[in-house]
């Protein structure tokens, strides 16, 4: 009997749908990726690197939409996602003028301390980088274990940053802030109104940003809380005009 031995040096690469390949190109160009092949006849298929990892594109079949981000996707799973995130973020200053945070493509903010975060490119594949070590026990659907504003600000968590929800998240901090603030700690209400304020921004209605920053800018905090709120979101310059100066 022959005994076939397999050595473990697989490499997987993820085959994408394309739905634009100008677009495509342009994205991932703009992002630092080199263009190893391209090739849009007889069908369409671009193969792109960065770092230590690849990604392939076919044509996507008739009738996807892109809009709907369910094309696809892959992980790829790193020691640390700030220093990505900041990269890209920079290459998209560089190339576009402004950190992409809205529509298509896009990447989705970094809070600090936080073990993931998405690049959707221009044909709705969402690409996630997640660090390595990120516990395992994380609650999907909000921590059972909290109970009123505490519990809120764990499940609006969960909602943008392993749903990429906004809008969810935003509904959900809303009507929680509602029911729980009255009796919550100031620290826990201004997490709530920091991170309202940076959703209204994020989704383009700032109307209640100045209610939500006066509400803010009235609650005592100190020195140690008002950096613990100004941690919470991803630009704390969202901040800046609400922030109350901290107790002595």
């Amino acid at each position: 009997m022959t005994e076939h031995h397999v050595p473990p040096n697989e490499t997987v690469v993820p085959l994408l749908h394309c739905v634009s390949a100008e677009e495509t190109l342009a994205f991932w160009r703009a992002l630092g990726f080199t263009v190893t092949y391209e090739q849009t006849r007889p069908y369409l298929y671009l193969a792109f690197r960065w770092s230590g990892f690849d990604l392939h594109y076919g044509g996507a079949p008739a009738g996807v939409d892109p809009s709907t981000e369910s094309t696809g996707g892959c992980l790829v799973m790193v020691d640390a996602v700030a220093p990505y995130h900041a990269t890209f973020s920079e290459a998209m200053r560089r190339a576009y003028g402004r950190v992409l945070g809205k529509g298509q493509p896009r990447i989705t903010r970094y809070r600090p301390g936080a073990s993931r975060f998405t690049l959707i490119d221009p044909s709705g594949n969402s690409i996630v980088f997640i660090q390595r070590d990120e516990p395992m026990e994380l609650e999907y659907g909000g921590s059972k274990r909290l109970t009123g504003l505490t519990k809120v600000l764990d499940n609006a968590r969960i909602l943008r940053e392993f749903k990429d929800d906004d809008r969810a998240a935003f509904r959900a901090l809303n009507s929680g802030l509602r029911r729980h603030g009255a009796a919550a700690p100031a620290v826990e209400q201004a997490l709530a109104l920091a991170a309202l304020i940076e959703l209204s921004v994020a989704l383009a209605e700032p109307e209640r940003v100045p209610e939500w920053g006066d509400r803010l800018r009235a609650l005592p905090l100190t020195a140690a809380e008002r950096e613990q709120v100004t941690l919470g979101v991803a630009d704390p310059a969202l901040l800046t005009p609400w922030l109350p100066e901290a107790d002595a």
